[in-house]
């Protein structure tokens, strides 16, 4: 089992150890580490980009209890640098922290987020209609997100039942296993790109500026 060390850290150069170096049907690696920085691909989530010593990290993905990662030749076994790309985590964790909070200001307005992806210019949010659902306005919605911005609400996590919830100051938590920001300020401008209803779903489509 990889120990997950993103769940609770935004450190993004550590080390690990190579515990197995395993090849891939198509030529390539699948390293496992004992324990990981990098965030694989999920819920709703790109994986982090970065190096193991000086091998680029192509992808990263979960098989059953472990985080895998993919490279291009194979790694010794034993202890190693684990340096992440920290512009395009932080750009990740922004992503994910305004889909979050595009989830709650929907929530505010009747309807159930069931649907979410966050990758770079991709962003959208998808919604169940609740019984006093009102489809909203996108400036609807970016108010009420701005107003929790200028708070400057920190993230707050917290294990419950085997889940991992995340929330920003005294907002709702949501289970999840994605990176976030340490505080609502750093996400910047959210644009909503589009709002429409579609077989009684609400999606909202987003984006940020690098």
């Amino acid at each position: 089992m990889t120990e997950r060390l993103y769940y609770t850290s935004d450190a993004t150069m550590g080390q690990a150890n190579v515990t197995t170096c395993i090849a891939e049907p198509d030529g390539r690696y699948a390293i496992t580490l004992d324990r990981t920085l990098f965030h694989p691909q999920g819920g709703g989530q790109p994986s982090d980009g970065g190096w193991i010593g000086d091998v680029a990290v192509q992808s990263v993905i979960s098989r059953g209890d472990d985080v895998v990662h993919i490279v291009e030749q194979a790694l010794p076994l034993g202890e190693t640098l684990l340096r992440i790309d920290a512009a395009a985590r932080q750009y990740h964790a922004r992503l994910h922290s305004a889909g979050h909070l595009i989830g709650m200001a929907g929530e505010q307005c009747g309807w159930r987020p069931v649907k979410a992806h966050h990758w770079p210019g991709e962003g959208r949010i998808t919604f169940a209609a609740g019984e006093s659902a009102v489809l909203p306005e996108a400036e609807a919605l970016l108010a009420i997100i701005s107003a929790w911005q200028v708070e400057a609400l920190p993230r707050r996590m917290a294990f419950e039942g085997g889940l991992r919830l995340v929330a920003f100051g005294e907002l709702p938590a949501y289970p999840c296993g994605g990176t976030h920001v340490a505080c609502l300020s750093e996400i910047g401008d959210v644009t909503i790109t589009q709002l429409k209803l579609k077989k009684g779903e609400m999606i909202v489509r987003y984006s940020l500026l690098p």
